[in-house]
């Protein structure tokens, strides 16, 4: 019987980055993952590979035609889809080749199974019909999370898939369907449609990008529409069936829609129904997401949770400060995450990047604020370089100014938003970045202009 300090169960951003900052601070530790490759659903089924093929599918794009303004014409462009799903791949391998690099040289333990707890000290760890048992001290669940479906609609991974199929085509649909225009599903609508499928986007609710500023997502969803992607808000499906090589698509009181695929992206639900935590006394809260104190130590002293399945923003980078955060309170008593300064990128074309809080929810919460806009056609840079759609927001408090919250959508939005980030961590105020020198020319100018509007003296707008 094996005993580690701590034992990680899951080996996406939160558990692989835990697990290498405890093994820096001294701890004997392992990290159970079931898949062969490391780096959990973000490395090899989500982030990366998706942004590997928003860069590739926008490249063709630009290729295609649209780089004919700019005096570069591009004769018989073919796309080869094979090859570039295969740089997908490249890159998903070399990063995963990287974690367990990683996990040698700070001599992490991998364990190759899933993890069940028999007791609260104690999993067992199961692969290939063989099984072992592992004691550790503390235990950190990072198991992340699997998609969402909608009742009585079950994807079957060929007509009706999830993001995981969607990144593996191996044929461009003439028509797809997808439901849900939150990140994901707009995310895969921009690459298909850019590659040549004809997208129809279905959304329960009024409006695209749920959560995201009201006016930043109304703007992207006109931008998007300008593109080809059509949506179709307020809908609510109920189901899907064959109808001879197409899935038809089932919406209360509207005409159905026939496609050659339907993406479901309709959210995401934690991945804890495996874990045997009735054995280990793990409370669940709503929707089975673990209930976790500050320092994510669930009701059970030595077992602790973090990332997707204790609920908020799934994001990658969440997870991984909530590693560190976890791992350094275990071993010195500190650690913590300022949630108000998470960042959340959309990797479409313009990107739209968010921190902090929205207008509506100043509003909703009564908070005295002021803004600042600045679009990004009247930037120097975005004009050279052909990017001129899109806006930065800056909302400050009307009495203290400090910086509540940044909306961006344009070009390297997701660039753009860390100096937010760190001014909302540092407790800046919009002056600050206002009368910081930006390099010129720069995109990062529209972010100063959008400080110095708050205060109604933008130079350049």
């Amino acid at each position: 019987m094996s005993q580690y300090d701590l034992l990680i169960i899951g080996a996406g951003p939160g558990g692989y980055v835990a697990a290498i900052r405890a093994a820096q601070l001294g701890l004997k530790v392992a990290c159970v993952e079931k898949e062969k490759a490391l780096g959990g659903t973000c490395l090899r089924v989500g982030c990366i590979p998706s942004k590997a093929l928003l860069d590739s599918s926008e490249l063709y794009e630009k290729a295609t035609g649209s780089m004919k303004d700019r005096g570069i014409i591009a004769k018989s462009v073919e796309l080869d889809l094979s090859k570039m799903l295969s740089h997908k791949d490249r890159v998903v391998t070399g990063l995963t080749m990287g974690v367990e690099s990683l996990f040698k040289k700070n001599k992490v333990t991998r364990l190759i199974g899933t993890a069940r707890f028999t007791n609260p000290n104690t999993v067992v760890v199961e692969h290939d019909g063989k099984s072992e048992e592992v004691t550790a001290k503390n235990f950190l669940i990072a198991t992340g999370s699997v998609p969402s479906s909608l009742p009585g609609i079950e994807p079957d991974g060929v007509n009706v898939v999830t993001s995981t199929e969607a990144l593996a085509f191996t044929e461009v649909p003439k028509k797809l369907v997808v439901i849900g225009a939150g990140y994901i599903g707009l995310e895969m609508s921009t690459v298909w449609r850019r590659l040549g499928s004809e997208v129809v986007v279905l959304e329960f609710l009024d409006r695209i990008l749920p959560g995201m500023d009201t006016e930043i997502a109304a703007e992207a969803k006109k931008l998007f529409e300008k593109q080809g992607l059509v949506f179709n808000l307020g809908c609510k499906v109920t189901g899907t069936k064959m109808a001879g090589k197409q899935v038809e698509v089932m919406i209360e009181g509207k005409d159905s829609i026939k496609a050659d695929k339907v993406l479901m992206s309709v959210g995401r639900k934690p991945a804890t129904d495996q874990l045997g935590l009735d054995a280990a006394g793990v409370t669940l809260g709503q929707r089975n997401f673990i209930t976790v104190n500050a320092h994510y130590q669930t009701n059970v002293p030595n077992i602790y949770a973090i990332g997707d399945v204790i609920g908020g923003a799934m994001l990658a980078h969440k997870a991984e400060e909530e590693g560190i955060a976890c791992v350094e309170h275990i071993v010195t008593g500190y650690g913590h995450v300022n949630y108000n300064a998470i960042p959340a990128v959309v990797y479409t074309s313009p990107e739209i990047a968010t921190v902090g809080k929205t207008e509506d929810q100043l509003k909703t919460e009564g908070v005295p604020y002021k803004t600042g806009y600045f679009p990004f056609m009247a930037n120097g840079r975005a004009k050279a370089m052909g990017t001129t759609e899109g806006k930065i927001k800056f909302l400050a408090h009307a009495e203290t100014d400090r910086v509540l919250g940044v909306h961006i959508i344009g070009p390297h939005a997701g660039d753009l938003i860390a100096e937010v980030v760190l001014a909302i961590e540092f407790s800046a105020s919009s002056e600050d970045i206002a009368r910081t020198c930006h390099a010129h020319p720069t995109l990062a100018e529209a972010l100063k202009e959008a400080a110095m509007a708050v205060e109604k003296r933008a130079i350049h707008f």
